[in-house]
């Protein structure tokens, strides 16, 4: 690879990086970038991931703060993107590329609006459990495990957006604060990564660009690194404001390029 594309590459993986610990969609950087390059799409996607990988493990570190207190809720979520993750790993490499590619639009349409109307949702559930004499925050459990399930299958078999699709499931469904939240997202979207880049290792290694792997993994930790500490700091507003936009530049880029 000339050292003028391992630079692309390299800097397409700081920008990933930082953009999966604030939000989420960094694949939609780094993949058109490999395939810009001439690199096949599955030896694309699949090198992608498992260079992802250390930058959503700096992305989730530095929201340790915000996840103090956090392994209950976490050892509820965690299994679920675990088993998420291993099957869109496995969907990935046994099914036809365009099965998923028509209803990925829709569903980073979905996750956006759950950003936005989360608020709205909680409120509301809010005030019926005050009127009903019940106390405590409203938690919806079993839907944020479902959705947690759910967007590790998405995540596992192509990733762009993971983020901004868990973020609109736990946005709705948990009154948590949305940093909190944000902590939750990168570490279920750490744990996606992870389980599918093993399985990518032990069943398609021969589909693995391990030159590409190193030059995403060196700039997407130092983007989860600056992700983490400009993430933090964005208030609540700005947050969902940044995660609704960047949502519908994804599904513009991947509808013209669909």
């Amino acid at each position: 690879m000339p050292w003028s594309d391992a630079l692309l590459v390299l800097l397409a993986g700081i920008g990933a990086g930082t953009i999966n610990t604030i939000v989420g969609s960094g694949t939609l950087i780094t993949f058109p970038t490999l395939l810009l390059l001439g690199i096949p799409p599955v030896t694309a996607n699949i090198s992608n991931n498992i260079g992802l990988v250390p930058g959503s493990l700096t992305g989730a570190i530095g929201y340790r703060k915000e996840l103090e207190g956090a392994g209950p809720d976490l050892k509820r979520l965690a299994p679920m993107s675990f088993l998420g993750g291993a099957l869109g790993a496995v969907l990935l490499l046994v099914l036809a590329p365009d099965l998923f590619k028509a209803i990925v639009p829709v569903l980073i349409v979905v996750g956006i609006a759950l950003v936005v109307v989360g608020p709205w949702i909680n409120a509301w559930t809010a005030r019926r459990r005050e009127a009903a004499g019940v106390d405590g925050e409203p938690e919806h459990t079993v839907a944020m495990q479902a959705g947690a399930f759910g967007a590790g299958v998405y995540g596992g078999y192509f990733g762009a957006a993971q983020g901004i699709i868990l973020m609109g499931i736990l946005g709705a469904l948990s009154p948590k604060p949305l940093q909190r939240l944000n902590g939750y997202k990168n570490v279920l979207a750490t744990i996606v990564n992870a389980v599918a880049a093993i399985v990518f290792v032990l069943v398609a290694f021969g589909q693995i660009d391990w030159l590409v792997v190193l030059l995403i993994a060196v700039g997407s930790t130092i983007g989860g690194v600056i992700g983490s500490t400009v993430g933090r700091r964005l208030p609540p507003a700005v947050l969902r404001g940044a995660i609704v936009v960047i949502g519908l530049v994804a599904v513009t880029r991947m509808v013209v390029a669909g």
